[in-house]
């Protein structure tokens, strides 16, 4: 008898993240796994992850052959955060995991180690922006939380393990979701008050902060230069949600 089981993600494309449904078929035949809808090479190494993450997390590895479709077909999907949701697919579509909540409204992102364990996963930045526009929770890895700071009314649950994930969709523990404000004031180390005299050059700064102008320090070593420079973000206005979404893309190299 055939089984299917359908779990949301979303693919990473730049700025954007479309949404990925994961469909996982199971029927009789010669035991196969086929991974289909323009996986790359990461992906298609992801059967590999899963099965050593189920077996060492105490799941049975699903006999017959397996079918996971990453929709739609035309889209290029790369990276390693198909592998959670692609082994939750295998566990809901061969009975070992019946959810108590709809898995419908969650998205699920995480590279899986072979010992089951959430490792961190590269640009979900976007994906959890887009998701929390569309009012679905994301469950990601723990160490992930960091990339979630700029998403405001997100609603994150963050876990550790293969298990940990399993157990919450069947209710056996509560992951407590974390809903991020994105609209605090940032704390700064190097403070524009710190800076005595330099009236000329802090004026300087001061206009081209308030007016958003570029601005070319130029001066002899020790006269100021860099220490003006680490200091003007204290006094700049605080950046949008978009900007902040693309400064931390750089940072975190999504």
């Amino acid at each position: 008898m055939s089984q299917l089981a359908k779990i949301f993600t979303r693919a990473s494309t730049g700025m954007d993240a479309p949404l990925v449904t994961i469909e996982v078929h199971i029927s009789g035949g010669l035991p196969s796994f086929t991974i289909v809808g323009l996986p790359e090479g990461a992906v298609k190494e992801s059967k590999d992850r899963v099965r050593s993450a189920l077996m060492n997390s105490n799941f049975k590895f699903p006999k017959g052959r397996i079918t996971v479709s990453l929709a739609p077909a035309n889209l290029p999907k790369s990276g390693g955060r198909y592998d959670l949701p692609i082994a939750l697919g295998l566990l809901v579509a061969s009975k070992q995991l019946k959810p108590q909540v709809n898995i419908a409204d969650l998205e699920f992102f995480g590279e899986l180690g072979l010992d089951g364990l959430l490792r961190t996963t590269e640009g979900l930045l976007p994906a959890i922006v887009k998701a929390s526009e569309q009012g679905h929770a994301i469950v990601i890895p723990k160490n992930n939380m960091d990339q979630c700071a700029l998403v405001d009314g997100a609603v994150i649950h963050p876990c550790e393990h293969l298990l940990e994930v399993c157990a919450f969709l069947q209710g056996a523990v509560e992951v407590k979701a974390s809903e991020m404000n994105a609209h605090q004031a940032a704390i700064y180390s190097k403070d524009f008050s710190q800076v005595k005299g330099q009236y000329h050059a802090k004026r300087a700064l001061e206009i081209a902060a308030a007016g958003g102008h570029n601005i070319l320090l130029i001066g002899p070593p020790g006269s100021g230069k860099t220490m003006l420079s680490e200091r003007l973000p204290s006094i700049m206005p605080p950046l949008t949600t978009q900007k902040s979404i693309r400064a931390s893309l750089d940072l975190f190299n999504c």
